[in-house]
């Protein structure tokens, strides 16, 4: 039994819009049924504590093509975490692009947390965010970002970055910024390769970001420094499965099939590595899935491991094929993150910074 447990549902893999960076594969219109979905959520919840934490989580493909289904799941599962105790946590990933009926019903309930995928800049969130006819959809998302704000006041932005946009971060953030958004969580495109000359460029722009971060505060947050510096405070980690990669988190195919991880499903195909056993229509509930610890020596010499955030199975996974082993890139990313929070904080005189790159 968990103290929290993530669940995160595909509802759909439909989406109107063809991202050329999306892990998620080839698109299609199969949709998850309320008997795998209701089923899921029964089964997280047999794997939780009492008073502990249900953390419910929408995407897909574009979730709000299943907007009925979600205020159904929504309603379904506050009903059973009353009966059990629980308290319930929901987010929802969506790409901003549907904002009318059902879809604004979901977007304007109070008790989803909503993040919404927006690259920054309009030219540079345009120029991999198309829809399915080649269209930009830079306007469409800060319109929706714009009504939410007026609605809500808490709107969320995703930002993925690349090799081709990485030296626009710091300006992304102004930009969203300066339309309203309070809190940013960038994301690397782990999928695709990234060069040395990549990677000084991506120091360069965290660098840079670290002082437009510093300038947004306390009214706009970028999660990846607003984690750092809560470590460096001495904060412990938030309570929350969702890096449990399958113990304490699991996400779930249309199809009801089980994945550690949201990132993993993508087109569900009968020999994806990281499937985990059995479906979510068992009558159980989920069983421990142990991850193995980090495997490297290079480690044992890295002198911020105690800050350390490359714990992530599913991105070592996609970028050294071994859930234990992270790359360079993800080194350092995680040690310039490290040192730049400190420097803003005026914090380097007191911590030590000899962080090795792992190969």
């Amino acid at each position: 039994m968990y103290p929290c447990f993530s669940l995160s549902l595909m509802v759909t893999h439909a989406c109107n819009l063809r991202c050329d960076y999306c892990y998620t594969g080839r698109k299609s219109d199969s949709a998850m049924s309320a008997e795998v979905s209701r089923a899921a959520i029964d089964r997280a919840l047999r794997s939780i504590e009492r008073d502990g934490m249900f953390e419910l989580v929408f995407f897909g493909g574009e979730p709000l093509f299943e907007a009925d289904l979600i205020a159904d799941l929504i309603e379904y599962a506050k009903r059973q975490c009353r009966a059990g105790g629980y308290a319930l946590h929901v987010h929802l990933t969506t790409n901003g692009t549907l904002s009318s009926g059902a879809a604004w019903t979901i977007l304007t309930r109070p008790e989803i947390t909503v993040h919404v995928s927006h690259d920054g800049l309009p030219e540079v969130h345009d120029r991999h965010r198309r829809t399915a006819d080649g269209r930009g959809t830079s306007e469409a998302v800060l319109a929706t970002l714009a009504r939410l704000q007026k609605s809500r006041n808490d709107g969320g932005v995703v930002m993925v970055l690349r090799p081709d946009t990485v030296e626009s971060f710091s300006q992304g953030i102004r930009f969203l910024r300066g339309h309203g958004v309070r809190q940013i969580t960038p994301t690397l495109d782990l999928w695709t390769r990234w060069s040395p000359e990549d990677a000084a460029r991506l120091e360069t722009a965290l660098v840079r970001a670290a002082d437009v971060w510093r300038e947004g505060l306390p009214e706009c947050g970028v999660s990846w420094f607003d984690e750092k510096a809560a470590r460096l405070a001495g904060f412990p980690p938030a309570l929350t499965a969702r890096c449990g990669f399958g113990d304490g988190e699991v996400a779930v195919a249309p199809s009801g099939n089980l994945y550690p991880c949201e990132r993993l499903i993508g087109e569900d195909l009968p020999d994806n590595p990281m499937r985990l056993p059995g479906s979510a229509l068992e009558d159980t509930a989920f069983p421990p899935q142990p991850a193995p610890g980090r495997n490297n020596e290079a480690c044992t010499a890295c002198g911020i491991q105690s800050q350390c955030n490359t714990t992530c199975r599913c991105a070592n996974y996609v970028r050294t094929g071994d859930v234990r082993r992270p790359d360079g890139l993800l080194c350092l990313l995680d040690r310039v993150l490290y040192r730049e929070t400190a420097r803003i904080l005026d914090r380097l005189p007191l911590i030590e910074l000899e962080a090795k790159s792992v190969t």
